[in-house]
């Protein structure tokens, strides 16, 4: 149902601007922020680091396209459009502007807090493929061990789940006409104003901020956390290996028109294809580039021994190469990975451990445990 005026202008009360812009809100150019770091003279592992996450970051942008500059951000408009409430959260469905004449929708699950408003802990959760979006993470459809918005909510937590384009209440967009060089670079865009929505919530507390999803948000997880250091917290079921260890079969192979063909689609990153020839040896980045990235911040990946999307051999290579940058800023405990014996799925026992760690990084104890 439509909300009254009067009702959205109380929600909308809720939000307050939070002083303060680091570079997930300048948006500034990689290149010249890569240039002048490897220009330091005092050069520790810290500095290396930072110099090295640049250069990860700028290779990430040859193959997605250049993050849009953030340093003019236009006001969120948010639109509510229904509710519904249930016992432990109230979720709204709504839109709210990332950009001119781009409008993301949006659950947006507000815990029920008893006296005092708490500031708490809040996720942005990315949805797998599937037709619904946003609808899976709520529990809709027929993927049961999906439902990361509600569980999460239920938890305690502020939780945001937007739709990807292509899909959910994007399923009408047009890759054509849009502004950006790829799918995954809009999406990365779109996430990070979702977290800009989440830190300007009076209700949240804007250094407590985690990542979650499952495949397509998987990997959207990690691209997003890799950018936005405001992310704490990134896990990833089901949705990544090494480039070169990716396989999807024989049949995958000709309905894409190669074996990293799934990577080039038009929803994703189609310079793949275009500039880089399908050949995982000139992509300019790699999965464990991505981790680094987000490295010294946690990061917990979920990688089930018989994914037939992501060889878990690629999972293993990946994360002993990765290990050594989280080793070099001690912080190797950040680091973590779990291996179920499950196929493309984000098992029960697996969610409840992923939770745990968000829990513990986010120094969060939660209102229920129960996965209903």
């Amino acid at each position: 149902m439509i909300m009254s005026c009067k009702f959205r202008i109380l929600l909308i009360s809720l939000f307050v601007s939070i002083p303060g812009m680091n570079f997930a809100q300048t948006g500034s150019n990689m290149l010249n922020q890569y240039k002048e770091v490897t220009g330091k003279n005092k050069i520790n592992s810290t500095v290396k680091h930072t110099r090295e996450r640049l250069r990860i970051l700028y290779n990430m942008e040859k193959v997605m396209g250049k993050l849009p500059n953030r340093s003019k951000l236009i006001p969120f408009d948010i639109l509510i459009t229904d509710s519904t409430t249930e016992e432990n959260f109230t979720r709204y469905t709504l839109t709210f502007n990332v950009a001119d004449k781009e409008r993301l929708p949006v659950y947006l699950y507000i815990p029920k807090q008893i006296g005092i408003p708490k500031k708490l802990p809040a996720m942005l959760v990315l949805h797998g493929t599937h037709a619904l979006g946003k609808g899976v993470v709520d529990g809709q459809g027929d993927k049961p061990n999906r439902a990361h918005a509600r569980e999460l909510a239920q938890r305690g937590y502020v939780v945001i789940a937007p739709d990807y384009p292509s899909f959910g209440d994007l399923k009408d967009h047009d890759f054509e006409t849009d502004r950006y060089k790829s799918a995954t670079m809009q999406a990365i865009f779109n996430h990070m104003r979702c977290i800009d929505l989440l830190q300007n919530r009076a209700d949240v507390d804007p250094e407590r901020i985690g990542v979650i999803g499952h495949s397509l948000g998987g990997h959207n997880s990690m691209f997003v956390s890799a950018f936005d250091e405001r992310i704490k917290v990134t896990v990833s079921s089901c949705g990544w290996t090494q480039f070169e260890y990716y396989n999807i079969g024989e049949e995958g192979s000709k309905r894409y028109g190669g074996r990293l063909g799934p990577w080039a689609q038009t929803r994703y990153m189609p310079l793949i294809r275009s500039k880089y020839d399908l050949d995982e040896r000139k992509i300019p980045f790699n999965f464990s580039d991505v981790i680094s990235a987000i490295a010294p911040r946690a990061f917990f990946s979920v990688s089930p021994l018989s994914d037939s999307n992501f060889n878990v051999e690629g999972v293993r290579k990946g994360i002993s190469i990765a290990e050594q940058t989280y080793t070099i800023l001690g912080a190797r405990d950040m680091l973590q990975v779990r291996y179920p014996q499950a196929e493309h799925d984000f098992p029960v026992e697996s969610r409840m451990e992923a939770y745990a760690f968000i829990d513990k990084m986010l120094n969060f104890k939660p209102l229920s445990t129960l996965i209903k």
